[in-house]
């Protein structure tokens, strides 16, 4: 293992290097992140897995790095023109871009305006132009110059002057001051180019912003305009400021009859071959950065989506809302199973209203419905308003939830929906779709794409190949964090686990259908395809509730089945105590050093063990706000400054967070009034699903926007 290439990463990532080694060998070793974050604590010191993600992130970029610097060399060694100092800086960079800024002067390059002075044999010229310290005839010096190519000493400066520009041009230590100096003191400027019908990009019709200031989503949405070809986008920046650093670095005499030449060829490669290609650069770091921002925003927000608590043991009835063809409802049973599926036509006149309300209470009544959950897409504050007025004839007491239901549509056309419900209609299993959200969001959100979800920002704008790579390893970490029932889960939620993909998915569905139940986690290795080193990179995840063997329904790996039994004997329990409180009482008793070394077992390893034991059906999705629950409506034309909400975090971007309060359009709490004070990171206040206090700030009815605080005496 390179040292050096540890090193460097540890530095990178502020991780020890005896973590870096860990991870890395774990890795080489053919073990998946989240085993590592769970069953490799005492190796890994801890690490989660954000954390060894990012020790493999660097590692793989500083790998590249050192690629790269060995292409070089090699490149310019064949050249036969390296350096000992040449050598030196290539070896001492640590970015691609410093190692691509040393190498640009030894690169093939296509027939430029020096290149071809060069052809001509001007290149001696212009060394002597750069070298030249006491005033001298330049005249005569160029006038030796002439011949079959070079009409004149006047078209041999001119060829000299396009080599020194070149030269200065692929100067790696003024590429790197000038992109320096551009990031610290430029501005990005716009002004409006094309038409721009909605006005969208109204604000960056007349806008600057210094670079080293500009926000990221501001990034994105100049980025955006350019794109569409309503704004015209550059970096301002002075020229001046560049032009006499370009002097004093080549101009050795200013007196020197040379240094009028030289000063002209610096401006020159200032403006044609620096100034395009280091504000590309720059610009395509800022949106670089931009793009990392939006992705851990949308992987932030679905990571707490993912993550919302189930409602556990409800039967639900769905409503998928529409005008005219309908509101699709569907019943779904405590487990999630579909037990009915009914249209109804509430919105179509009062005959079919008063038909659409018989039908309602029969089903609802029929299966005790405890939840109607709606959709918050076309119709749906018609079908609450609906609902609201059903909720008082029913039977049994329920409340309703408006539901998120991005996303449903594309499930409800796709595949996995067609393999599932290969009866239902496109909208039925779109109702389904919404009632199981609120039953196990995890579970039902895992079989759509996570780009259609709908809690990103500029998702559109951002490399969809980072994005995807960044929101599968939010689904897979939300997936086994939580653990799955390997009974009762779907293809869709068991390819997630650590180590299994979808063909192993689908062989354990396959196997537990014709075999019945897995009654423990052995069997589980009977699966085709399943091999050793997949079983154990995902035994530990996966749960089986009520089988043989109650260590089967905790989080504790196989592997320590031993050491738990010993630890269980040592205190006069067994297995089938798990979760009791005479063994909880027990275990908190027990010295964790002592019994670590007696058992040959990690402390930290241990104390997971123990905690398990205690709390064997533990899910973390328990220790988080509970849905809001509603039982009346409200209206936009209800709202008035200063009423207080109770409302759902549904999105979170840079400069705010927006809030459903039970209207149509979800109200936004400026990043400014989410509490008291500065706030950097909108996501250090709410994060998607928290249930928030609100007070009504400001509401614009015409263009439908609510203006929210989370300060509240900043009203009185």
């Amino acid at each position: 293992m390179n040292e050096q290439l540890i090193k460097a990463t540890a530095a990178d990532t502020g991780s020890s290097e005896k973590q870096v080694q860990a991870v890395i060998q774990l890795t080489e070793e053919g073990n998946t992140i989240p085993f590592i974050a769970r069953y490799r604590k005492e190796m890994t010191g801890s690490l989660d897995e954000v954390e060894i993600r990012s020790i493999l992130e660097r590692h793989t970029y500083r790998k590249n790095v050192e690629q790269r610097k060995e292409e070089v060399s090699r490149s310019i060694t064949e050249q036969e023109k390296m350096t000992p100092e040449l050598n030196a800086a290539i070896q001492a960079a640590k970015t691609l871009q410093a190692v691509e800024d040393l190498y640009r002067p030894f690169k093939q390059k296509k027939r430029t305006k020096a290149s071809v002075a060069k052809e001509k044999g001007l290149e001696p010229l212009a060394k002597w132009l750069l070298s030249c310290q006491v005033p001298a005839e330049i005249d005569q010096e160029a006038k030796q110059y002439v011949s079959d190519t070079v009409a004149n000493a006047e078209e041999a400066l001119a060829g000299a002057s396009d080599i020194i520009a070149e030269t200065i041009a692929d100067d790696a230590s003024v590429r790197q001051r000038i992109r320096l100096d551009m990031t610290k003191y430029g501005k990005v400027k716009t002004e409006v180019k094309g038409e721009d019908e909605k006005e969208v990009f109204k604000m960056y019709y007349d806008y600057e912003e210094p670079v080293n200031k500009i926000a990221p989503h501001r990034t994105l949405a100049i980025n955006r305009g350019e794109s569409e070809g309503v704004l015209k986008v550059a970096v301002a920046f002075d020229e001046e400021r560049v032009i006499r650093y370009l002097t004093g670095k080549f101009i050795r005499n200013e007196q020197s009859n040379a240094a009028p030449i030289i000063l002209n060829a610096a401006r020159d490669a200032f403006k044609r071959l620096i100034r395009p290609s280091v504000e590309r650069e720059v610009r395509n770091e800022l949106t670089e950065k931009a793009e990392e921002r939006a992705i851990h925003i949308f992987s932030e927000n679905l990571k707490n989506l993912l993550l919302q608590p189930p409602l556990k043991g409800k039967v639900v009835l769905a409503v998928d809302p529409a005008y005219r063809t309908g509101c699709k409802l569907a019943v779904i049973d405590e487990i999630g199973k579909v037990l009915a599926i009914k249209v109804i036509y509430p919105h179509t006149g009062e005959g079919k209203r008063k038909e659409a309300k018989g039908l309602f209470k029969q089903l609802a009544d029929e299966f005790a419905a405890d939840i109607i959950a709606i959709g918050n897409g076309t119709a749906s504050r018609e079908t609450e308003q609906f609902v609201v007025e059903m909720l008082p004839e029913l039977s049994k007491k329920a409340a309703y939830i408006i539901v998120n239901e991005a996303g449903a549509s594309v499930y409800s056309a796709s595949d996995i929906a067609r393999e599932e419900f290969p009866h239902l209609q496109v909208e039925e299993r779109s109702a389904v779709s919404i009632g199981r959200r609120i039953q196990d969001p995890l579970a039902e959100l895992v079989k759509i794409d996570p780009q259609s979800i709908g809690v990103g920002q500029y998702q559109h704008d951002v490399s969809q190949k980072k994005l995807s790579g960044s929101l599968a390893f939010v689904v897979e970490t939300a997936v086994n964090r939580v653990g799955v029932d390997v009974n009762t889960a779907s293809p869709s939620l068991l390819e997630h686990v650590a180590g299994l993909n979808k063909t192993v998915a689908k062989n354990i569905v396959q196997f537990r259908e014709e075999n019945g139940k897995f009654t423990k986690r052995s069997v589980i290795k009977k699966v085709p395809r399943l091999g050793g080193k997949t079983f154990e990179q995902c035994i530990g995840f996966l749960r089986i509730t009520d089988g043989d063997e109650p260590l089967d329904r905790t989080p504790i790996h196989p592997e320590n089945y031993k050491a738990v039994s010993a630890l269980l004997a040592s205190i006069g329990f067994k297995t089938a105590d798990i979760g009791s409180p005479a063994l909880t009482e027990a275990l908190q008793k027990i010295d964790l050093k002592q019994m670590s070394e007696s058992l040959d077992i990690g402390e930290v390893t241990l104390k997971d063990i123990m905690d398990s034991l205690q709390k064997p059906g533990r899910d973390p999705r328990d220790e988080m706000a509970a849905p809001l629950l509603k039982t009346d409506i409200l209206k936009m034309e209800d709202l008035q400054k200063g009423m207080e909400l109770e409302g759902t975090v549904r999105n979170v971007t840079d400069f705010g967070a927006f809030v459903d309060i039970g209207v149509k359009q979800d109200g936004l709490v400026h990043i400014s009034k989410l509490k008291k004070g500065f706030v950097k990171n909108p996501f250090d206040v709410v994060s998607v699903g928290d249930i928030v206090t609100v007070w009504v700030d400001g509401v614009e009815a015409a263009k439908g926007r609510i203006s929210l605080t989370m300060v509240k005496n900043e009203l009185t």
